[in-house]
């Protein structure tokens, strides 16, 4: 039985905290009028199919989503019996239905109770006992094809709902979004490290990531969170920002810092980087300036990891406008859109991800 064959009951829609005040906006570019909350960030929204979607732009918003194709409101700590009975509900719905692998998440991912975790897990473990031939591939998360169909389905104390969507449509390979990654310990320089880990984890979607001994080209780069990261993966990096790199990066043979305003930062003549990473701060049409002056120094393919940010700008259309036009002026440039989105690690921002064609 294909996915298109299951009747769908509207999309289940994550939108960020961060963003929670201009749901209202949010909803009216997309098309939405009739929503329901759920969990902390999720909306049911009833009235809204992917292909009614009244602003293509907007659906950068949408962190996660799928099609409601089998939603049990109730409260699951009070349902005698929920697993089993939500169990064979599934099995009922969609049987027979060709699946690379059934997730179960929990809709208050950040609820410092860990029954709905737990109930979680014990739901999809007894799911793929009924579901035998799914079982049996052995598929979790991390494994899967980003193009292929998988049974989401999330669970918290308004319920149950399900639906059919490959990861790379429902934007992330886990129930809800993208892996959690660790910020590390009181060692670890900053916060960016786990932005940048996130943002190559979520490009597997799309694209693979750079192969290790790829040279990127980091403009704002202190304290250096991020170029730990990049050389904790094995990459070649030369980092540019006027404040000085955290002193536990000083002996790292891969690195090359260049201690300058990026604006005057001019690459040797023979350097062809196979990415480049922007995680400058002030605004974003001055920063992809200077990712577009320095775009010649790419090889061709090279990936670029862009931080949109949007200081003072509290509006959607605000945030539309400039998205559009940070990106409007790349694709002039020789530099293709792959993807855009909100990752947890991100605060009042975006992440683009771009190509040199």
């Amino acid at each position: 039985m294909p996915p298109s064959s299951l009747s769908t009951h509207g999309h289940l829609i994550r939108i960020s905290q961060v963003f929670q005040e201009q749901t209202a906006g949010i909803f009216s570019r997309l098309g939405i009028s009739k929503t329901s909350a759920l969990g902390q960030e999720y909306h049911w929204a009833k009235d809204f199919t992917a292909e009614s979607i009244a602003d293509q732009t907007a659906s950068i918003f949408m962190r996660w989503h799928i099609p409601v194709h089998h939603a049990w409101p109730c409260n699951p700590q009070k349902m005698e019996g929920f697993i089993e009975r939500a169990a064979q509900a599934m099995l009922k719905k969609f049987g027979g239905l060709d699946v690379q692998t059934i997730l179960v998440g929990q809709l208050s991912s950040g609820s410092a109770s860990g029954y709905y975790k737990h109930l979680a897990s014990n739901l999809r473990g007894r799911v793929l006992q009924l579901f035998p031939e799914v079982a049996a591939r052995g598929l979790d998360a991390e494994s899967q094809d980003p193009g292929k169909s998988t049974l989401f389905c999330l669970v918290g104390r308004e319920g149950l709902y399900c639906g059919v969507q490959s990861p790379r449509a429902a934007n992330g390979f886990y129930p809800g979004g993208t892996k959690f990654i660790a910020q590390g310990d009181e060692n670890t320089i900053s916060r960016a490290g786990a932005k940048i880990a996130e943002a190559l984890h979520y490009l597997r979607l799309h694209r693979s990531a750079p192969p290790e001994g790829s040279h990127w080209l980091e403009l704002g780069a202190s304290p250096g969170g991020m170029t730990s990261e990049l050389l904790n993966r094995d990459y070649r990096v030369t980092a540019v920002d006027r404040a000085p790199l955290d002193a536990r990066l000083r002996h790292e043979r891969q690195l090359l810092f260049v201690q300058c305003d990026v604006a005057e930062f001019q690459p040797p003549a023979a350097a062809r980087y196979d990415a480049l990473l922007c995680d400058l701060n002030g605004e974003a049409a001055d920063s992809m300036q200077q990712v577009i002056r320095l775009a010649p120094s790419l090889k061709s393919g090279g990936l670029v990891v862009f931080t949109l940010k949007m200081p003072g700008i509290a509006t959607v259309h605000g945030a539309l406008t400039l998205v559009d036009e940070v990106c409007s002026a790349a694709s002039q440039a020789g530099l293709r859109v792959v993807a855009q989105t909100h990752l947890s690690y991100n605060r009042h921002e975006f992440t683009v991800f771009l190509e040199k064609v």
